[in-house]
């Protein structure tokens, strides 16, 4: 497993970076984990209803490939895109979500958080308020695209859509719940989480350039 810390990136050339990932890859191929953040954009999923863009205003709008509807993101989020050889690593799409969720589970259990997923609506949930999204593509029996943690974010913007398509879906963040680690802390604390609920080692590390 190689992990790649990629810093601010613009959303839409990372996607497309995802894309070419997984279309060039092969049976060799190592598996990654990039962690990065994006400036502020709204993803619509591949059947999302633009209706639940209330408001965008200046914020981009991007359609993308992944499942699900409308989400943001932006500054003082933790991107995690885990682009994973599934029939190699022998696992499911589903193991795959459980194991985004619960990485994010097990990291504020340690600061004395109980948070859920929910079946019927991915993601991480604190008192019924997301504090995590998850939306998946998988192609070529590989994934790419992955989970947003809101660690320190401007809340504001999920004001302007109806978040995952839910008209009274509350959206918190670390922060807002007490915890006040450090970005560096956070990501080290979901890569040992996630790496455990995948059953791998990490393998070369990579930091941004």
């Amino acid at each position: 497993m190689i992990i790649r810390s990629l810093g601010m990136q613009d959303y839409e050339p990372l996607w497309r970076n995802m894309q070419r990932f997984t279309d060039e890859r092969n049976a060799s191929t190592p598996d990654e984990i990039w962690y990065t953040e994006h400036p502020p954009v709204f993803t619509l999923g591949m059947n999302a209803s633009r209706d639940h863009l209330i408001a965008p205003g200046d914020i981009p709008v991007v359609q993308v490939d992944r499942g699900g509807q409308v989400t943001y993101h932006g500054p003082g989020q933790l991107m995690i895109y885990p682009l994973i050889d599934l029939k190699r690593a022998k696992l499911g799409v589903r193991d795959l979500v459980t194991a985004l969720e619960k990485c994010v589970v097990n990291l504020v259990a340690e600061f004395g958080i109980a948070a859920v997923a929910r079946k019927d609506a991915p993601g991480v949930y604190v008192d019924g308020r997301k504090i995590a999204s998850v939306g998946l593509r998988v192609r070529r029996g590989a994934s790419y695209h992955g989970m947003a943690l809101n660690i320190d974010v401007d809340l504001q913007p999920f004001s302007l859509i109806n978040p995952c398509g839910f008209t009274d879906l509350e959206v918190t963040d670390l922060k807002s719940l007490g915890i006040t680690a450090s970005r560096d802390v956070i990501q080290s604390g979901i890569q040992n989480h996630l790496l455990g609920c995948l059953n791998v080692d990490a393998g070369e590390i990579v930091s941004p350039d």
